[in-house]
């Protein structure tokens, strides 16, 4: 069996006690913490769990710096944000962190355990969330079309870097396909696309598809009307605050 490795930090021992107690006991997982590690960010570089668990108000970098600076150099971990109390302004902010979901602290331990097992397969809980908080969805798409306001001068240079197959996959990315899910539009096999999708990222520069699709915002080439809600709120994580 192919455990799902999961990454508790948070401040409170005997909240973070409890919760790796009860997530110890699923046959699925494979548990650690960051206890008693005052900094957890070179533990977790060193192994990057498939899930973390992070408190929001953890105090060494402030749970959100944290969060992003996770983001940035681990990618392919998904950050579950836990906060005791969540209204739009901190939801927004723990979209730009990158968070794949948030859970309130008085949650259950099977909603804790259900929550883990579908952001490992891929799952982008927080969508539920925003979409059902019209202002704060007004207020992610707001910061989409300024950002593809900016840096409009470079439009054309991302055209001159891809093939024109190659952008027709970025679309398809942004549009939120999985290369299975390209390959079967375009009728041609996953391998091609996989070597498309690295060519991409080599020429932009980029660490993975959601910050190819980001960068590809930025300098206004696709619009953030294009995206699906689960593309642009991934993508939204991806913006330095710095």
């Amino acid at each position: 069996m192919v455990k799902i490795t999961v990454m508790i930090v948070d401040k409170q021992a005997f909240f973070r006690i409890g919760m790796h107690q009860i997530l110890a006991n699923q046959p699925d997982f494979e548990v650690s913490d960051s206890s008693p590690e005052p900094n957890p960010m070179a533990l977790i570089e060193d192994d990057p769990p498939d899930v973390l668990l992070l408190d929001i108000d953890y105090p060494s970098l402030k749970g959100l710096q944290l969060a992003r600076k996770i983001t940035r150099r681990c990618p392919a971990t998904k950050m579950i944000i836990l906060t005791s109390d969540t209204d739009d302004k901190q939801l927004f902010e723990i979209i730009k962190s990158g968070a794949v979901d948030y859970l309130d602290k008085s949650a259950t331990g099977e909603e804790l355990v259900k929550t883990i097992r579908d952001v490992s397969r891929g799952e982008y809980l927080i969508n539920d969330s925003v979409l059902a908080r019209p202002k704060l969805a007004e207020r992610v798409l707001r910061q989409f079309q300024s950002l593809s306001s900016s840096d409009g001068q470079s439009r054309e240079n991302i055209t001159i870097l891809l093939t024109s197959r190659e952008t027709q996959i970025l679309k398809y990315i942004a549009d939120g396909n999985s290369n299975k899910q390209i390959a079967s539009i375009l009728q041609i096999s996953e391998q091609t696309i996989k070597n498309h999708v690295s060519n991409i990222l080599r020429k932009l520069n980029a660490n993975d598809r959601t910050h190819a699709v980001y960068l590809a915002i930025r300098y206004g080439w696709i619009s953030a009307e294009e995206l699906q809600p689960q593309t642009y709120l991934q993508t939204l994580g991806k913006i330095d605050d710095n």
